[in-house]
């Protein structure tokens, strides 16, 4: 693999809280014990950018604790700052002045990054003020849908039209409020379309009704959206079909916060311990925790693993070999499609990972990028338009691409936790969700040399 085959990384999606931009590769080393630790895990990013931008239309001041800060968070607290909201970061806790549903400078330019949940949430909570704003991502965020969400919202009555050619960012939105009413939403494409017409519907003038078309994808983050604008007191309500949600007018009071960690980067760490025959336990999850990822406990418990969910710890026990042969659908926790199709390497069978396609639209074309990177160790998948299937083998070195997906460059780390000879190139894209994650392998005894 030539150095010329690496897709470019997006820069305009780094901020400042980024790091190992200048590195081209992360080389590793396997662990040469099994990995045995605890240890916590930065605040969950979903969450962060939900109870940011809640906070920040409620009235008073909000205290969150166990911010998150990366890349999407950056640009969540940046877009919001350029709405006149009052941030004040201390460590993992901002304090928000909330704005009480005004945003206090009423016109400019804002910036989501490659941040879905800034790109998906903000047009709503700008659509029922009053101002005139233009809302910018990087790239790959500009190539990504947002069609359904602009639609929807102008069925409420906002006034959002698209800047430049296409139904993608950049959009440009006249703030004048939102009436209420009934709509439809598409389920299948992205949970954020949906949470981001809910975040903003309890600023509309009458109730707001969404019927959902079809099975919702991760369901579970529609309900985190629900459960986040219940604490800073909406009345909001899923009905028991699961597929309408009624929201009546009642602003948001300020609250004092604490975000769970993030279990999507849970996953990884769990994954170390499947495939080092070690135990991780992460301390501070709660177990009824809504975040959808932690399915993945089940599929570890399926390949022979061993899996503990306490109050306040979750804990992962290797085994020798992992159990593979068999179908699961991603559908719920799609996010770790990249990790399992990372782990089904070493399996003792195929796996086959299902009901995924959205995950085609995320960061890059993720179906298509694992197995290209894949095949480039030497292992056989089959591609399907909603997954793959993975075979067991013995991975070759390589040189491999994330596709500028933090997701991507996590799952293939995992590879070289396990075998000699592998590379991550642009490592410094894991910045979107945990800037630090290369001197948490380091600390767990993977060998990473940045250079």
């Amino acid at each position: 693999m030539t150095a010329q085959s690496v897709q470019q990384p997006d820069h305009e999606a780094r901020s400042p809280w980024s790091r190992h931009n200048d590195c081209q590769e992360a080389v590793l080393s396997p662990a040469s014990n099994p990995v045995h630790a605890k240890l916590t895990v930065p605040g969950s990013k979903s969450l962060t950018n939900r109870a940011l931008i809640i906070a920040a239309l409620a009235s008073g001041t909000s205290e969150l604790a166990g911010i998150l800060k990366s890349d999407d968070s950056y640009w969540c607290i940046d877009s919001l700052r350029r709405l006149g909201i009052s941030i004040t970061m201390d460590g993992e806790r901002a304090i928000v002045e909330g704005g009480g549903g005004v945003w206090p400078i009423r016109h400019g330019e804002l910036y989501a990054g490659a941040a879905g949940t800034v790109a998906r949430f903000l047009p709503g909570a700008l659509a029922a003020a009053s101002g005139h704003w233009t809302l910018r991502g990087s790239k790959r965020m500009s190539e990504r849908p947002i069609a359904p969400l602009v639609g929807a919202l102008t069925s409420l009555g906002a006034d959002i039209r698209y800047a430049e050619n296409g139904h993608r960012l950049p959009v440009s939105v006249e703030g004048k409020g939102l009436r209420g009413g009934t709509i439809d939403m598409p389920g299948d494409q992205s949970s954020q379309f949906i949470s981001g017409l809910l975040i903003a519907a309890p600023y509309a003038k009458e109730p707001v009704t969404v019927h959902i078309n079809g099975p919702i994808v991760q369901h579970d983050y529609v309900e985190m959206t629900l459960a986040t604008m219940s604490q800073f007191g909406a009345d909001a309500q899923m009905g028991i079909d699961k597929q309408t949600i009624y929201v009546h007018p009642r602003r948001y009071e300020a609250r004092s916060f604490a975000l769970e960690p993030d279990v999507s980067t849970c996953g990884y760490f769990w994954a170390l311990a499947a495939l080092t025959n070690g135990y991780i336990r992460v301390e501070g999850l709660p177990a009824n925790t809504r975040q959808p990822d932690m399915l993945l406990l089940k599929a570890l418990e399926q390949m022979g693993c061993t899996t503990a969910v306490e109050n306040n710890a979750v804990e992962v026990r290797g085994t020798g070999q992992l159990t593979g042969g068999f179908t699961v659908s991603m559908k719920e926790w799609s996010d770790q499609t990249l990790t399992m199709a990372a782990l089904a390497v070493f399996a003792d069978g195929p796996i086959t990972l299902t009901d995924a396609a959205h995950i085609r639209h995320h960061e890059c074309d993720r179906i298509e990028a694992i197995c290209s990177e894949l095949a480039k160790l030497g292992i056989r998948t089959d591609e399907h338009p909603d997954g793959l299937t993975v075979y067991p083998g013995e991975p070759l070195p390589a040189l491999l691409d994330p596709h500028d997906d933090h997701r991507m460059a996590m799952a293939l780390s995992l590879i070289g936790a396990k075998i000699p000879g592998v590379r991550i190139a642009d490592p410094g894209c894991v910045s979107k969700t945990c800037p630090d994650y290369w001197e948490r392998l380091d600390a767990l005894g993977i060998g990473v040399q940045l250079r």
